[in-house]
């Protein structure tokens, strides 16, 4: 099997037609079982022909007030004007692409089709985190300046940061680097050693994984961007409709057959949008890993 490449140009032929379906179905698997952030966020289904912003209306919070009998809400203090707002999710297109030789598929002892839809559903679930990650770094609620490592009660401190701006608190989640997700693991545990014996702690000493914490989800992914020295990986709390995922054309694989080598390429491509919602639901994790050279 060759590299990798994303800058092909892509067109279909009859070389492996009828390896089509397998390679898509096991890639898109595998894309829906990688992606983290994928279950997180607000999804939406974008129509084909339909342009290439998609626009979500925000309304904000309003309230109610007491009234006097007899007395019309008409201009008063219950008549109040609802202007919503928007975030437009504007899709982009992402591609992956191998060459796969008739000698490398004819001799191969794996699955070919399997590995091809495995590597591709990797890649484009890997694309997938990666550009919703990038996202954290612009919500306005901010925790840490990317010195020192991540505490427990940081995150807290962030749950209770978005209750306080009446966020709900169901479809929370906290992701985090695992560079990032060591600390908080270290500081739940007292180094791992495990002194106060709780259930989170024995929980945590056994799985390594830390779970929920304060009622949050606790994810891990590598999927994430230095922003500065090394270990220095901006997480966040947030709500599912802090952020959003538009869909046009989830996975779609075509081949090229390329006689004078011998060999098919085979081009994998998505069309997607991602964007921030809601700013005020989601707060930011700026902190540096201990265990980073």
């Amino acid at each position: 099997m060759g590299a990798i490449s994303t800058n092909k140009t892509d067109s279909s032929s009859s070389g492996l037609q009828n390896l089509l379906s397998p390679i898509v179905a096991e890639a898109l698997f595998v894309a829906q079982e990688r992606s983290i952030m994928r279950g997180l966020v607000r999804n939406y289904t974008m129509p084909m022909n339909s342009g290439k912003t998609l626009q979500v209306p925000k309304y904000a919070t309003q309230s109610a007030v007491d009234l006097t009998e007899g007395t019309d809400m008409v201009n008063g203090a219950a008549d109040v004007q609802v202007s919503p707002g928007k975030s437009d999710l504007t899709v982009k297109e992402v591609g992956i692409m191998t060459t796969l030789t008739d000698y490398a598929r004819n001799t191969s002892e794996s699955d070919v089709i399997s590995d091809l839809g495995k590597i591709f559903g990797e890649a484009i679930a890997k694309k997938i985190d990666e550009d919703l990650i990038a996202l954290f770094d612009g919500f306005s609620n901010t925790q840490g300046d990317g010195t020192g490592p991540i505490s427990a009660a940081r995150i807290a401190e962030s749950v209770a940061t978005l209750r306080t701006n009446a966020v709900p608190a169901t479809d929370l989640a906290c992701v985090l680097h695992p560079q990032i997700a060591y600390d908080l693991k270290a500081n739940l545990t007292n180094t791992f050693a495990n002194p106060a014996s709780g259930v989170i702690q024995n929980e945590e000493m056994a799985s390594g994984f830390v779970g929920t914490l304060f009622g949050v989800p606790v994810f891990e992914t590598n999927a994430f961007s230095n922003t500065g020295s090394a270990g220095d990986f901006k997480g966040t709390v947030f709500h599912r409709d802090a952020l959003g995922l538009a869909t046009m054309k989830d996975i779609s694989i075509e081949t090229q057959r390329d006689a004078t080598l011998r060999a098919d390429e085979v081009v994998a491509t998505a069309v997607y949008a991602v964007g921030e919602l809601h700013d005020s639901y989601g707060v930011e994790l700026h902190y540096d890993s201990s265990i980073a050279g």
